[in-house]
């Protein structure tokens, strides 16, 4: 069995428990059993459990020493990690956390909340092959990004193309992370449930 902690929780504008069982859903869609939990010391579990995939549904607060060293231990023993929106700004001060996801939170600018598209930019990898293009209506995150990023999906914002979701790996680990999460509804449209459904399933490595 394929198994997967959720571990949500952090500012509550992100309605993380709400998204964290959304996400649960999809995950039993796709045959993953999902762990479902509001506590960040939970993350010890991946220390002596055998999970293929954890999902943090969690934004800005600081993590313990041993807690952040559990989470990065895991996933480069080939634990698989999917993270959505708000966890790229989770652990500022952690450099080792974000060089893991691939990224950082920069701003959302003063008119947080826009209409656009999400351009997939690689049709041929298995997360989104035979998926096009969507419009979103949702933040758009202005990010700092590492250039060994396999870039899957962008879009256009302040004259720039901004990577919406791409994968990588850490140690062993297979790592995705998609800007979409804002909110249940940014992530209700069918593309971007597929978009992220496949994203989970290949980090927990049943893609």
């Amino acid at each position: 069995m394929t198994n997967a902690l959720i571990v949500y929780g952090g500012w509550e504008g992100h309605n993380p428990q709400g998204v964290a069982m959304f996400l649960a859903d999809l995950l039993r869609q796709s045959g993953i059993q999902p762990t479902v939990t509001g506590s960040l010391s939970d993350l010890e579990r991946l220390n002596h459990e055998d999970f293929n995939l954890v999902v943090p549904v969690w934004t800005m607060e600081h993590l313990e020493p041993n807690l952040l060293n559990a989470l990065l231990g895991a996933v480069r023993r080939g634990v698989g990690i999917a993270a959505l929106h708000g966890v790229i700004d989770s652990f500022r001060h952690e450099a080792e956390f974000h060089y893991m996801l691939g990224g950082q939170w920069v701003t959302h600018f003063e008119f947080a909340v826009r209409t656009y598209t999400v351009e997939i930019v690689d049709e041929y990898d298995a997360i989104t092959q035979g998926l096009s293009d969507f419009q979103v209506t949702t933040e758009q995150y202005y990010l700092l990004v590492d250039p060994a990023n396999k870039v899957l999906a962008t879009m256009q914002v302040e004259g720039t193309r901004m990577p919406v979701a791409w994968t990588k790996h850490y140690g062993k680990g297979r790592v995705f992370y998609c800007s979409l999460g804002h909110s249940i509804d940014s992530i209700s449209h069918v593309t971007a449930q597929q978009l992220i459904s496949r994203g989970m399933a290949w980090g927990a490595g049943r893609a």
